[in-house]
């Protein structure tokens, strides 16, 4: 197992180098061109850049998330050839640097789902959090503008650029099934995984978060035997997924020990993260400890160390703790103390 931990960029970030160089065991940047649309060709120089900052403190950049699928590949436009040969041609770039895994997602729309960016706990801490009833009933461009109204930091998955062409998109994906979205994703990944084999890069697609139908739109990442299907869209080792506790765990159907026993060949990449589950639908994500949550992080990393996982793993999103002003759900502090927990966790249970 080799840790990582998400970091935006040099002027991007409240979080710097120098900060994670000081959390114990971690050997990976988990990082991104976040400013790069979907579709757009990654430029060598920015790659090499980012390369050049790590390389300072001693880490690799063996992971990205995300290199964004377009929309036009997702609903299957004739257009979506172009965009796939720049994905390509970005593959090509970040196996020249040593990058090992692309995590992507394939979700319509939307690349996650929260009513609150900031819910208290009972602690006073403050968290991500997702009210059902409200995502019922709302608007989604009234969601739209609530989390544009968090100007300071640029949230992954609600681009500006992005959301501006929300009305349109929705038009788009009217009359787009499950079914025709997993048909775009086996033509995507017939594209690309042989370009991924011959530069030995795994893909690893991103569960769907929450995993079910938001607002009418199509989502086929959501459960055990979705992930089985689309492994077997292109049966590679290059065709991997992502395998997040907290997105999956959200849905109480969902036994992420199971999939994490069943898929563990093809999980070359992992987000470890914790949920509190409530009846009504609601959830709110908690510390990573498997006690504070409905998902259970020991098991899931017993179940990692029994498999002989050799991947990269990361804590997912943390609460916001000590006042300290951050990006939602990607601060220091609560990262910090998920990475010890997990990897106390593993060195408890590797004895």
């Amino acid at each position: 197992m080799k840790m990582g931990f998400r970091w935006y960029g040099e002027g991007n970030d409240t979080v710097t180098l120098n900060h994670i160089k000081q959390i114990p065991g971690v050997e990976t940047i988990v990082w991104a061109l976040h400013d790069m649309q979907a579709g757009e060709e990654w430029p060598m120089d920015r790659i090499l850049e980012v390369k050049r900052q790590a390389d300072q403190y001693g880490f690799n950049i063996d992971v990205v998330e995300s290199v964004n699928v377009h929309e036009d590949i997702k609903l299957g436009y004739p257009t979506r050839d172009q965009y796939i040969e720049n994905y390509k041609r970005t593959i090509e770039k970040l196996a020249n640097v040593g990058v090992k895994v692309i995590c992507y997602n394939f979700m319509p729309v939307f690349d996650w789902i929260r009513t609150d960016l900031y819910k208290a706990h009972e602690d006073g801490s403050t968290a991500l959090f997702y009210e059902k009833a409200k995502v019922d009933d709302i608007d989604p461009m009234e969601l739209v503008n609530k989390i544009a109204m968090n100007p300071d930091f640029t949230m992954p998955g609600w681009e500006p650029e992005r959301l501006e062409n929300m009305t349109n998109l929705f038009e788009a994906y009217k009359n787009v099934t499950e079914e025709d979205l997993f048909n775009n994703l086996q033509y995507f990944l017939e594209a690309i995984i042989p370009v991924a084999e011959e530069h030995d890069i795994k893909m690893a697609i991103h569960p769907d978060d929450p995993p079910w139908s938001v607002f009418g739109l199509p989502r086929i990442v959501t459960n055990q035997e979705n992930i089985r299907r689309i492994l077997k869209l292109v049966d590679s080792p290059y065709n991997g997924v992502t395998l997040c506790s907290g997105a999956l765990g959200s849905s109480c159907s969902n036994d992420v020990v199971a999939m994490v026993k069943e898929f563990a060949e093809r999980i070359p990449f992992a987000h470890v993260r914790n949920v509190k589950v409530y009846e009504n639908g609601d959830f709110i994500e908690t510390s990573h400890r498997t006690k504070d949550g409905s998902v259970d992080i020991v098991g899931i990393m017993k179940a990692y160390l029994e498999s002989g996982f050799k991947g990269y793993i990361r804590p997912d999103h943390g609460r916001h703790i000590w006042d300290e002003q951050c990006r939602p759900g990607y601060g220091l502090y609560d990262r910090a103390l998920g990475i010890m927990y997990l990897l106390g966790a593993w060195d408890a249970l590797n004895q």
